[in-house]
């Protein structure tokens, strides 16, 4: 008996098969992919985009105004969806494609599906060397998409028609596998898209996808058990994974239950709430307090889900040299780090199993009191350092107190590179599980307004927008990338962008001072400019409104608080600017490893060294 068949380009099939793919989210099916974020070019414009136009109405294609802000944007809207749905990124060849590779990045470091498809150079070679073609002399087959191949977890180049039978199916699962988890990279050369061949019919039926959960092996979790039972001092560590994996919730009941206090990770904040009461805020070179002192005389580290990043660990100093570690993770990777007692599974399925087999077992009161009278003090000190004062400019904690404030359960916080990430991960009270996102595995200058716009996608449903990302972004930011405000003008998904111009780039200015070098090319008066008594200032006003969005300055608090009032009202993106102290910063938290000169003539950068060795000297060397 033959097999029906259906004569597609491989681009047409391509973009079939994606159409035919569909997910379950909280008991509903829905597609697996939710849209595209397309800039078509001479690589994917005559081939690609014709396969798109035809299903636009099911698989929508956004228009974006840069590579890498829209391959942000579809990293934002996977954060938003905890992993459960997918945008697409496509773009042309040469530096259509190489803008991606940043993007790319991100997504690698925060384990983030994304799907990245991008035109090639052609397989027959016959046009040689074409248009954006880097030509490598020993190496024909090399393309600038082979950048691509160290920050995708798959990546594969379709010199044939029929590879995507195989090849597709792959980068889906894993995209969708808890444990090699992050973007796919499809390379499509221009005269591979053009060529017709007979595909099965049943390559295109419908599949409806199931994220994995893979259990721990009894082994390890009765290892684990023993371990835990152990411990006098034990803390929760609550990464990433926990979120992605629906686990907070579960793990809120199982600390508080269990009387272990509940760190967290900057991936993982937003799991709970600010005011659960087993909660301590985060750990780390931007955490509180609290969750440090925790740490330091832990005897027991139960990590979940996280990839104990140098800003969670403090640089590997923020433990006992004594400290036992169990950690729970879907990737082998992650739970081997440090000599840690592995147990690899999901999130979720793992804390039910070991919650099961811990039977009785809880902590004495004594942690929790202790936990507790930390954590008090902590926002203690967090209401002195917000409280409005009469200082001529406001310090980031207290505009963000401010927008705290005025956000809604239902909105979303978002952040990535700068100073922000530390002063919001220290400020900002989670009001609602899973409304905080701040992109800190890459730390990627300007992901926060890009970003803004998947968060904004990911609300949408239908007309209707639930919540609105508030967008909390320095100036260096967003002058790097910022032209996703007009793409939400244009779309019609709206964020709030309150942006604080702090005159350069505030926390670099800080890290090169505080290790001793004086104040050079981070802040604009200490920078190269022909005219240094009048350096030129940015209206951020005038530059959103020129995008279409609204936008206000705002003078003082009493401004921003009302700004913001006006803003959570208005019909599209709405642009706040403030000025913020670039030398004021919340106290708390952990050193951090960075080198400094180990031979200079200048007293301070001595002193700076002297300071690091004695850090360093406290670090835990890997076991």
């Amino acid at each position: 008996m033959t097999s029906k068949t259906i004569r597609l380009t491989m681009a047409q099939a391509l973009v079939r098969y994606l159409c035919a793919q569909y997910t379950e989210v909280d008991g509903v099916r829905i597609p697996l992919f939710a849209g595209v974020f397309g800039i078509f070019g001479h690589g994917n414009v005559t081939c690609l985009s014709e396969a798109l136009e035809q299903v636009q109405e099911r698989l929508p294609t956004w228009r974006g105004q840069n590579e890498q802000s829209m391959a942000l944007a579809a990293i934002g809207f996977a954060k938003a969806k905890l992993r459960r749905q997918i945008m697409v990124a496509t773009t042309s060849v040469g530096p259509g494609a190489t803008n991606m590779v940043t993007a790319a990045g991100v997504a690698h470091a925060n384990r983030l599906p994304v799907l990245l498809i991008s035109g090639d150079t052609y397989m027959n070679r016959l046009p040689d060397p074409v248009l954006q073609q880097v030509e490598h002399f020993g190496n024909p087959a090399t393309t600038v998409n082979d950048s691509f191949k160290p920050v995708c977890r798959y990546w594969d180049r379709i010199t044939h028609p029929a590879q995507i039978l195989s090849s597709l199916p792959q980068a889906i699962a894993t995209m969708l596998d808890p444990a090699d988890c992050g973007p796919a990279f499809i390379g499509l050369p221009q005269d591979t898209q053009e060529l017709a061949y007979d595909y099965p019919e049943a390559f295109f039926a419908e599949r409806t996808w199931t994220i994995p959960r893979p259990r721990a092996s009894r082994d390890q979790l009765d290892a684990a058990v023993a371990l835990l039972k152990t411990a006098r001092k034990p803390l929760i560590i609550s990464g990433g994974g926990v979120r992605y994996s629906g686990a907070g919730e579960v793990l809120a009941a199982f600390a508080e239950a269990r009387g272990i206090p509940m760190a967290e990770t900057i991936a993982g904040k937003g799991a709970v709430t600010h005011d659960h009461p087993a909660y301590v805020g985060a750990l780390g070179i931007e955490g509180t307090d609290a969750a440090m002192n925790l740490a330091l005389d832990a005897d027991v580290v139960l990590a979940i889900g996280t990839r104990l990043q140098d800003f969670t660990t403090g640089s590997w100093t923020t433990f006992s040299p004594d400290a036992r570690f169990i950690s729970i993770n879907a990737a082998r990777h992650d739970a081997h780090k440090h000599q840690s007692l592995p147990v690899v599974g999901d999130a979720l399925e793992t804390l039910h199993e070991l919650n099961s087999a811990l039977d009785r077992w809880a902590c004495d009161p004594a942690r929790m009191a202790q936990a507790q009278s930390l954590y008090a003090d902590w926002n203690a000190a967090l209401d002195e350092g917000q409280a409005a004062t009469n200082a001529p400019v406001p310090s980031y904690a207290q505009v963000i107190a401010v927008v705290n404030k005025a956000a809604r359960p239902e909105d979303t916080m978002v952040t990535a590179a700068g100073g922000l990430p530390g002063e919001t991960v220290k400020n900002w009270r989670v009001k609602a599980p899973n409304t905080f996102d701040c992109e800190f595995g890459f730390s990627c200058m300007g992901y926060e307004i890009a970003g803004a716009w998947g968060h904004a996608m990911a609300k949408t449903e239908g007309d209707t927008q639930t919540g609105v990302p508030i967008v909390m972004v320095g100036d260096g930011s967003y002058m790097l990338m910022n032209s996703d405000i007009y793409s939400s003008v244009l779309s019609g998904h709206k964020m709030i962008v309150v942006v604080c111009d702090n005159g350069g780039f505030g926390v670099i200015n800080r890290l090169q001072t505080g290790m001793g070098v004086p104040g050079f090319n981070n802040l604009l008066k200490d920078s190269r400019v022909l005219n240094r008594d009048n350096p030129l200032h940015v209206d951020f006003v005038k530059h959103a409104e020129s995008m279409g969005a609204l936008a206000r300055h705002c003078d003082s608090l009493s401004d921003l608080e009302a700004a913001m009032d006006w803003a959570l009202g208005t019909n599209r993106t709405t642009v706040l600017s403030i000025n913020s102290d670039a030398w004021t910063w919340t106290d708390g938290g952990a050193d951090w490893y960075v080198g400094v000169p180990e031979v200079n003539d200048r007293e301070s950068i001595r002193k700076a060294r002297e300071k690091q060795e004695a850090f360093r000297s406290k670090q835990r060397q890997g076991v």
